[in-house]
């Protein structure tokens, strides 16, 4: 594919729009990567460019949700959009639109998966056929989660006689913060429930972005459980709702890899004895993203950025009996720093490495789209480790 740039970034003026900017200013100056900022005031794109320190040869492009030809035309001019404009179930159609009709790459950070699913269905054979590919979910959710559990398997596969047919995904530490772009979503989806009863069922039903396959039942993570094995108390991790349905759908498009019985959950460790009770408990009975939300725009300082990471463990017994354990390790802060340079990384994946006769045309999640070429950017770049650690 012939186009004036790898990656425009859709959103630059916002602050996760800001921050993916900044790195790709950072880690590709010099580099023959051609990039553009994108946003709906030059004014605002000039001034965001001069702040953050960017050349002011990298290339400006205005662009609005509301005004589909604007879409369209930075749609014909890259291999790749990296839009962080959500909530994307607002804003995110007219985007996935102009990228379907141009066969333009689209990633995005979405947590929607009631809108997930809507795009599944809406978009999934015109993307086919215009050899658009439609990445969801390429930030702490769901990146490290569902790219956590492909790495895993695949390591199954080639020494243990196949998947783990069990996987537990558990964060062992984490320093940061969620977006404030997670926070609307939610709010947004819940509004949408609240109209559409059939929008609750799609949340609650750990395949509904699988709507050819429904599994096995699978483990609810709702309550704080002591996990023997692991000597700690576990509870409910905000996120899971989203990552195992988009490691669920991984599954599907991948043939099944991990196979038709697997089973899947994800909490947070919080230790062992009262005190890794009493945590749990706390945890699971917190309501600050309901009553205190951060508000979208809104992020944490640089050092607070800088001195956040995430551990997150995979337990699972393969089918020689071996117990395996993987895990993913990032640097940064998970909703900002770490996630911004994942959605950056995914972007230029697409379009650099990743042809469309191994991923053609379509609706995706990162494994079955991008897969080991991701991982090895995500190591070599984003400051992401998987490791096997027994």
């Amino acid at each position: 594919m012939s186009r004036e740039f790898d990656v425009v970034v859709y959103g630059a003026t916002g602050f996760t729009g800001r921050l993916v900017a900044e790195y790709l200013n950072t880690q590709y100056a010099g580099s023959d990567i051609k990039w553009a900022m994108a946003g709906r005031s030059q004014d605002k794109l000039e001034a965001v460019r001069s702040e953050m320190g960017i050349s002011g040869d990298i290339p400006l492009i205005v662009a609005n949700s509301n005004e589909p030809s604007t879409l369209a035309d930075m749609a014909s001019r890259t291999k790749a959009i990296c839009t962080t404009v959500g909530p994307y179930q607002l804003y995110g159609d007219p985007v996935i639109q102009a990228c379907v009709d141009k066969g333009t790459d689209y990633v995005d950070l979405s947590g929607e998966p009631a809108w997930m699913h809507d795009t599944i269905t809406k978009y999934g054979v015109a993307a086919k056929a215009s050899g658009a590919r439609i990445v969801h979910s390429c930030g702490f959710d769901s990146i490290p989660f569902d790219l956590g559990v492909y790495f895993m398997q695949k390591h199954a596969i080639a020494n243990h006689g196949g998947p783990c047919t069990a996987v537990r995904g558990r964060v062992r530490k984490m320093k940061g913060t969620f977006s404030g772009g997670t926070a609307a979503s939610f709010f947004e989806t819940m509004k949408r429930a609240g109209q559409q009863p059939e929008v609750l069922d799609w949340l609650k039903d750990p395949f509904s972005l699988t709507p050819e396959f429904s599994g096995p039942t699978q483990p609810s993570g709702h309550k704080p459980i002591f996990e023997a094995d692991l000597d700690s108390w576990s509870a409910p991790f905000i996120m899971a709702s989203i990552n195992t349905k988009n490691v669920h759908r991984s599954n599907a498009l991948l043939g099944h890899m991990y196979g038709a019985d697997f089973t899947y959950d994800e909490m947070i460790m919080t230790g062992p004895g009262e005190q890794g009770e009493a945590a749990a408990n706390y945890v699971a009975n917190d309501k600050s993203m309901a009553t205190n939300p951060p508000k979208p725009g809104e992020g944490p300082s640089k050092e607070e950025r800088e001195t956040g990471f995430y551990d997150v463990m995979y337990v699972g017994d393969a089918p020689d009996g071996h117990r395996i354990i993987a895990s993913v390790i990032g640097d940064k802060d998970p909703g900002y720093g770490s996630t911004s340079k994942m959605i950056a990384e995914s972007a230029l994946c697409l379009a650099r490495d990743i042809d469309r006769s191994a991923t053609p045309g379509g609706v995706y999640t990162t494994a079955p789209a991008m897969g080991d070429a991701l991982i090895n950017r995500l190591e070599a770049y984003a400051g992401l480790k998987f490791a096997i650690e027994g």
